[in-house]
């Protein structure tokens, strides 16, 4: 699997359904979250092609928030967190695309959950863009790991050994599926994520929202000063973890601590908040804002960070306030290696 920074062919969404998280039809709360997933489709449109897949009885609705820019595909769906329902693009040996099919069971057959349609999305995409499909036995996100494309994946325990998930998998049983899939050779676990993703909506612990590679050997890590937020003390825990640990050659970590907005709570709790819940696409970084004064500071580590690419602040109030943030909703699909490139 290429690094998100990797050259890409284009990016894939998906259009929020009528739903028990969005809302019912014609709801105040389905356009909010209908205009913040078209907010950042047509934001990364300007840099390259996007495609969003739309359930049948939404795609005339679709086609009017998103414009002409956007290509709009039908797909059954249940839900919009594409980053998780759908496929993992990786290279084959000849350069070439495949998708890695997680099995996908609502986060871990969460109550509120459904993905009779999400289940198959990931193979729907690969028709669509006519690649291979690398069915996997593992339940499994695309928010639940990620990876440096030079060998290294960040995992969490708290999802991939999830009995919700996948009852009796050990460390080496996912670390062997994992390296089968992505084609990386080493796993650094870390032992959970932020408090907000183990309520009763959250994902337990996606790694997306407090972890990301942005370079070979370099994380970025969510760091939240107060003392008063619990994820203070998961900052300190997981700044541990990481500053004990190499990559897949042998490099130690540089850690880049970004710092979480100012605001520490909303009106369900203490927020989950973050700037490591990005999109990196060709020649631009998608960051989540949040009209805070830490904004602009993130946006400046950002840049420095992945080398001078334009940092696009995106409003993500609205998307965290559904479960998620900017990365949870986008799908990179790779370019085609080059000839000579690793694959």
């Amino acid at each position: 699997m290429p690094a998100e920074w990797e050259v890409h062919h284009g990016t894939w969404m998906a259009f929020p359904p009528p739903n028990e998280t969005f809302g019912p039809a014609g709801s105040p709360t389905l356009d909010r979250a209908r205009g913040a997933w078209s907010t950042v489709a047509c934001t990364i449109a300007r840099y390259e092609p996007v495609t969003v897949v739309a359930d049948p009885r939404d795609a005339t609705a679709a086609k009017e928030w998103l414009g002409d820019e956007i290509t709009v595909v039908q797909v059954p769906l249940d839900d919009a967190w594409l980053r998780d329902s759908g496929p993992t693009f990786v290279h084959q040996p000849d350069g070439s695309l495949a998708a890695v099919d997680w099995l996908f069971n609502g986060w871990g057959a969460q109550e509120w959950a459904a993905w009779k349609n999400d289940q198959d999305v990931a193979r729907a995409v690969a028709a669509e863009v006519s690649v291979p499909v690398r069915p996997s036995p593992l339940v499994n996100e695309g928010g639940g790991f990620h990876v440096d494309g030079e060998g290294t994946v960040l995992l969490t325990e708290t999802v991939q050994l999830d009995p919700g998930r996948n009852p009796g998998a050990t460390r080496e049983s996912v670390e062997a599926e994992i390296h089968a899939a992505l084609g990386t050779t080493k796993a650094i676990w870390l032992p959970r994520g932020l408090t907000r993703d183990y309520d009763e909506f959250g994902t337990r612990g996606h790694v997306d929202i407090v972890a990301s590679f942005a370079g070979p050997g370099t994380v970025l890590l969510h760091r939240q000063d107060d003392p008063a937020h619990p994820d203070h003390a998961v900052y300190r825990e997981l700044s541990a973890v990481l500053a004990g640990e190499v990559d897949a050659r042998g490099r130690p970590l540089r850690i880049i601590d970004v710092p979480a907005p100012t605001v520490l709570r909303d009106g369900e709790g203490f927020v989950d908040w973050s700037y490591i819940n990005h999109y990196v696409a060709n020649d631009v970084v998608v960051l989540c804002a949040f009209g805070d004064p830490h904004d602009v500071i993130a946006a400046g580590i950002l840049e420095r960070a992945y080398g001078g690419r334009t940092v696009e602040l995106v409003d993500a109030r609205d998307i965290f306030a559904f479960g998620g943030g900017i990365h949870c909703i986008t799908q990179q699909q790779p370019a085609l290696a080059r000839k000579g490139s690793p694959a």
